[in-house]
């Protein structure tokens, strides 16, 4: 399984209703829903995950658990996405299998290198630009390192943090093979015109 060129991944956020956030996503043309909520049980997880699921195959679009392995088995997820904080992709790997998409966040060329030696298959790279949506102790690492960690890595690169139609292109043609995104789409009055306006701006 491969990363499409020019993806929008769309997160959920820690407020709204998953499910229904992830079909307005899709309805607006999102590539990826990764579903993230720290927040909930592991319950409430899997059930969002078995709805979020069907929503994806029926758009044609991958699903990605964040953090929670077990969740992306039990319900047969694409794939899962990885802090530093978390289970090691290596481990991942043993018990995903090798079809399964690992993802892991990175913010340096030594993190994306260990992570491609643990068999990532791509990178959340970040964040980019200032964001709100979560607590950052470092501050943007920009768009000029796209490029490095990529290269240095020799994997695809969603890159987040702070991205929205204003600066999704600025991003692409640093070399990020798509862009996540939580509060530009999840924030916005309309998030299906708003997932419909960054996909066109990631397609320029």
């Amino acid at each position: 399984m491969t990363i499409p060129r020019r993806l929008l991944c769309v997160i959920t956020d820690q407020q709204s209703n998953p499910v229904e956030l992830a079909r307005m996503a899709l309805e607006g043309g999102a590539g990826m829903i990764q579903l993230r909520r720290k927040s909930a049980t592991g319950r409430e997880l899997f059930e969002w995950a078995l709805r979020i699921q069907a929503l994806c195959r029926e758009h044609q679009a991958l699903f990605i658990v964040n953090d929670r392995v077990d969740i992306a088995l039990a319900a047969h997820a694409d794939g899962v996405h990885l802090g530093q904080q978390d289970m090691p992709a290596s481990s991942a790997r043993s018990l995903l299998g090798p079809e399964k998409l690992i993802s892991v966040s990175v913010s340096s060329v030594e993190e994306a290198m260990q992570a491609a030696e643990a068999g990532a298959d791509y990178l959340g790279v970040g964040h980019i630009f200032p964001t709100g949506s979560k607590e950052k102790p470092m501050p943007p690492i920009g768009t000029g390192a796209i490029r490095p960690i990529s290269a240095a890595s020799g994997l695809p690169v969603i890159a987040i943090g702070g991205i929205g139609p204003h600066n999704a292109a600025e991003v692409i043609k640093a070399g990020a093979s798509g862009v996540a995104v939580i509060s530009a789409v999840s924030g916005s009055a309309d998030p299906v015109a708003a997932t419909r306006e960054l996909v066109k701006r990631i397609r320029q």
